[in-house]
C-alpha cells in the first residue's frame, strides 16, 4: 500500500495541489458537521437537563395534590358541621365547648393547607373566572352587575399556582 506522497510524485504539481485542496474542502466539510452535530447534541442535552431539573421542581410542588384533595372534603364537612348548629343550641355550655373544638379544628386544618401552598378560594363579590370558578346557576334579582358571583356554595383551592378544585359558585344574570 503506497501513501499519498508515492502516489503524487507521479502527477503533475497542480493536479497534486488541487486533489490536497479537495481533501482539505472534505476534511473542513466534516469537521463542519461534527461541530454542528456536537453543538446539537450539547444543546439537546442541556435542554434535557433542564426539563428534568423542572418535573423535579413540580414533582416536590404538586406531589400532595392527591392527598390534599382529599382533606379538602374534611374541611368542608368541617365548616358544614358548624353552619348545621341552629343559633338557639348555641346557649348550651357543652354545645358552645364542642363548637370551638371543631372550629379550631376547621382553622388547623387549613392552616396545615396554607403552609403546603394550598390557598383557599372564596370569590364571593368577584367577577365569575371559568379558570377558576364553576358556575352551578345563575340568579335573577340580585341587585349585582351580571358575571358576579352572588353566592359561594363551595369554596375552591388553589396549590401554588394550579387549581386543586374550582369554587363552585352562584352567578349574577344580566
Amino acid at each position: 500500500m503506497q501513501d499519498d506522497t508515492d502516489m503524487n510524485q507521479d502527477r503533475p504539481p497542480e493536479a497534486v495541489e488541487t486533489a490536497l485542496e479537495e481533501r482539505l474542502a472534505e476534511a473542513e466539510t466534516e469537521l463542519a458537521a461534527t461541530r454542528d452535530k456536537l453543538l446539537r447534541a450539547l444543546a439537546e442535552t442541556e435542554n434535557m437537563r433542564k426539563r428534568a431539573q423542572r418535573e423535579r421542581e413540580d414533582a416536590g410542588k404538586y406531589a400532595s395534590s392527591l392527598f390534599a384533595k382529599d382533606m379538602l372534603n374534611v374541611a368542608d364537612n368541617l365548616r358544614r358541621a358548624l353552619s348545621a348548629v341552629p343559633p338557639e343550641s348555641e346557649q348550651d355550655e357543652m354545645t358552645r365547648n364542642l363548637l370551638a373544638g371543631v372550629a379550631a379544628t376547621e382553622r388547623e386544618l387549613l392552616a396545615a393547607l396554607e403552609r403546603h401552598g394550598i390557598k383557599r378560594l372564596d370569590p364571593q363579590g368577584e367577577r365569575f373566572d371559568h379558570n377558576f370558578h364553576q358556575a352551578m346557576f345563575e340568579m335573577d334579582d340580585t341587585g349585582r352587575p351580571p358575571g358576579t358571583i352572588v353566592q359561594v356554595l363551595q369554596p375552591g383551592y388553589i396549590i401554588h399556582d394550579r387549581l386543586l378544585r374550582p369554587a363552585m359558585v352562584v352567578v349574577a344574570k344580566g
